[in-house]
């Protein structure tokens, strides 16, 4: 009777993890979703250009986290029907799901670690790029991009040494947060120079 008892404490327990693992995959495959079409990141994707790694690294963000997301909830099915039926096979392969998604895990820590300004630095480049092209006049539809970049992001162009607004943040910022935007993203830009700086110094 107390084996018995214990064995279904333990199906339980192994059941109400999958059910959490579950709701983790979807957890992560909203937010993947998210980073692909959220208007902050899809804004920058749309205006990098071919050259720049920010939409290589947009890409692998969105199949990886789909990737992961199947894969846990590939993992609590296998371990619910596992459970259920008292199979070891299946919950051997329920084992090695959760391992495959371990070692994915400590793979994009170790690159998170080892290029953490990569990502910052691509963004930017992406900004300075079509910045450049709408102070050269190249085009004005970059001109409707960068008002689109300045509105999302509520940023306004970059800090000017003599604390003046130039004309292209009249025309592209947008008129409330004129101010302390244009602040915060020459504060941002600097501070991700400085850090992309230290990193190669380093």
């Amino acid at each position: 009777m107390g084996r018995r008892h214990w064995v279904r404490t333990t199906k339980c327990q192994l059941l109400v993890t999958s059910l959490f693992v579950m709701l983790l995959g979807l957890a992560v495959t909203i937010l993947t979703i998210i980073t692909r079409y959220g208007a902050h990141f899809s804004v920058i994707s749309g205006v990098s250009p071919e050259a720049n790694p920010y939409r290589i690294f947009h890409n692998v963000a969105f199949y990886s986290g789909i990737c992961l997301s199947m894969i846990l909830v590939l993992a609590a099915l296998l371990s619910t029907v596992a459970t259920v039926r008292e199979s070891v096979c299946l919950m051997a392969m329920g084992f090695f799901c959760f391992a495959i998604v371990f070692c994915a895990l400590i793979q994009a820590a170790f690159w998170r670690y080892t290029n953490n300004s990569e990502v910052e630095d691509a963004m930017m480049d992406v900004y300075d790029s079509v910045y450049e092209e709408v102070r050269r006049n190249l085009s004005s539809f970059r001109r409707q991009e960068l008002a689109t970049i300045h509105e999302t992001f509520l940023c306004c162009g970059k800090q000017s040494p003599f604390g003046e607004t130039g004309g292209i943040e009249k025309e592209t910022c947008p008129s409330e947060p004129m101010g302390t935007a244009r602040e915060d993203m020459g504060q941002f830009h600097d501070d991700s120079r400085i850090a992309s700086k230290r990193s190669k110094t380093s």
